[in-house]
């Protein structure tokens, strides 16, 4: 950990945006930042290390995580053509997801020598700053043991995922993160086992409050929990 961490955040909101550059863009920003700390390693004025917070919204795109199974996605080559959905296998961690319009995709790319040193902390407070907003909302949010992500009526025949969670990290440094399904067209998700996880429904904002939600309308209570959570800086 530094001795004077640096926790000042850009917010960055790249609008509508294709999956592949973001993913470029996640990719270049880690290794800039994985630079400064291998540098850092032979100074002893640190350098402090950069943070970023990007939002973004994905045209439509199934994505394979690293562990992820192909016989989770219901579709061959030709029919993902035939509906424009693109495919990606990706370095994250988690199964295979959705992302497409009316879904607020958040990619932290952190130092966490700048906050803690804990991936399992680090997942979870990305949880809880989905179930803090989803309370702004009149909603009980809430995680299911041994699967990552937020979910509504856990334990009962009804439970519903309402965000996907997946993360990678490398020398401390984040990329990639959460999905939250806010006017989300959830008839994709019946292109895919969602997560690999069998017999749970998918859900967004708009259908459990039974209308439109804009995504910026979502995206600064997002903002607000994740900066006292982190006890970060704007």
């Amino acid at each position: 950990m530094y001795k004077n961490p640096n926790r000042f955040i850009e917010i960055i909101d790249l609008g509508k945006q294709a999956y592949q550059p973001t993913w470029d863009l996640q990719e270049q920003k880690l290794k800039e930042i994985v630079t400064i700390k291998r540098q850092n390693r032979d100074l002893t004025d640190l350098k402090p290390t950069p943070n970023y917070f990007y939002f973004v919204e994905h045209p439509p795109v199934i994505t394979l995580g690293k562990s992820g199974l192909p016989k989770h996605l219901l579709l061959t080559e030709i029919q993902l053509k035939e509906k424009g959905i693109a495919f990606f296998k990706t370095n994250r961690g988690g199964d295979i997801t959705f992302h497409g319009p009316g879904q607020i995709v958040g990619y932290p790319i952190l130092d966490l020598e700048n906050f803690f040193t804990d991936i399992h902390r680090y997942l979870r407070l990305l949880e809880e700053m989905i179930i803090l907003t989803l309370d702004e909302f009149g909603l009980k949010g809430s995680r299911s043991d041994g699967e990552t992500g937020v979910w509504l009526d856990v334990g009962t025949p009804f439970a519903r995922k309402i965000c996907a969670l997946g993360v990678k990290a490398s020398r401390w440094v984040t990329m990639h993160g959460f999905a939250l399904n806010v006017n989300t067209d959830l008839s994709y998700f019946d292109y895919i086992i969602p997560c690999g996880i069998q017999g749970k429904g998918v859900t967004s904002l708009q259908k459990e409050l039974k209308r439109e939600v804009s995504i910026e309308e979502v995206k600064p209570i997002l903002k607000k929990h994740f900066k006292t959570l982190f006890e970060a800086q704007f």
